[in-house]
């Protein structure tokens, strides 16, 4: 099987895979089980699918319309979509690399631009996925805060109660700051996102540019964006991104203040999806925002 094969009979390769037709070899997929494709045209491809077939209703079609939608803006680099099947996603492969100063301004930049070329409205006409969790993307014409609060703070501040995992005054901190969300300003106009723009989802290429993966992509605030990139360690040469975005497209007064507001929803993913482990940045988060 080569590429233009592949591009004209994507429903073959699972059956490919099952018969050991393609060389495979493992590399990091986060909760997926990810491989490199080598064809017999010595084209490598990214190739990941769920560790318990079936996958999730969805999961893997919505990613690639989310990476064709972000693509199409012609802003930041995305890998193109080869093969989107319900239970399997193959992307083109971008050869990995070292990320570097010119790298993050060039990104920044580009950031800026796919972000600006904006959504029709918050959310998404499809149903979404981030990480092992599905995302309510309802549309909604705004404000901003009222739709953040009720599609992206609470139903992740239900799972978390639900599983244990934040005390009864980590709620309460939530709670509050979901009920007085629109006092805390930051409202524009829906930005095309990425949606999980944490650093792992950062694929510096050998190529000398910085690719996104992994989306949750929607209409949502550019700030949620932003915000994210400063977890878990932080991108590399963060300074760097986030001044060249703002040459390219100045933030609205107060958004290092919304900083944390805008991190709580990813913190909450991930106490909703992995647990307690998480709860002291949702409870840091929370305090620093109500501390505004």
């Amino acid at each position: 099987m080569d590429l233009a094969y592949l591009r004209a009979h994507p429903q073959h390769l699972p059956t490919f895979l099952t018969h050991q037709r393609i060389r495979e070899t493992p590399v990091s997929g986060g909760v997926c089980v990810a491989r490199r494709l080598t064809l017999d045209d010595g084209t490598s491809l990214f190739a990941k699918s769920w560790p318990d077939s079936p996958a999730p209703d969805g999961m893997f079609t919505s990613e690639a319309a989310g990476l064709a939608w972000l693509r199409s803006a012609r802003a930041v680099p995305v890998p193109e979509v080869i093969v989107a099947l319900p239970d399997l996603l193959a992307l083109e492969w971008i050869t990995p690399g070292s990320p570097t100063r010119s790298a993050a301004a060039e990104f920044g930049r580009a950031l800026a631009v796919l972000h600006r070329s904006g959504a029709p409205e918050f959310g998404a006409s499809r149903p979404g996925w981030i990480g092992p969790l599905p995302l309510d993307n309802s549309v909604s014409q705004g404000p901003w805060g009222s739709w953040f609060a009720t599609r992206r703070l609470l139903p992740y501040l239900r799972l978390s109660v639900d599983r244990g995992a934040l005390s009864v005054d980590d709620v309460t901190a939530v709670e509050e700051i979901i009920k007085t969300i629109d006092s805390y300003g930051g409202s524009e106009r829906p930005s095309r996102v990425h949606g999980d723009l944490w650093p792992g989802n950062l694929l510096w290429g050998a190529d000398g540019r910085c690719h996104l993966v992994d989306p949750a992509a929607h209409g949502g605030s550019r700030e949620t964006d932003l915000a994210t990139l400063a977890l878990f360690g932080g991108a590399p040469f963060l300074d760097v991104i986030l001044g060249a975005y703002r040459e390219e497209w100045p933030l609205a007064d107060g958004w290092e203040a919304r900083v944390p507001l805008h991190q709580l929803h990813l913190l909450l993913v991930h106490t909703a999806a992995f647990g307690g482990g998480y709860r002291s940045a949702v409870r840091a988060a929370a305090d620093a925002v109500l501390r505004t």
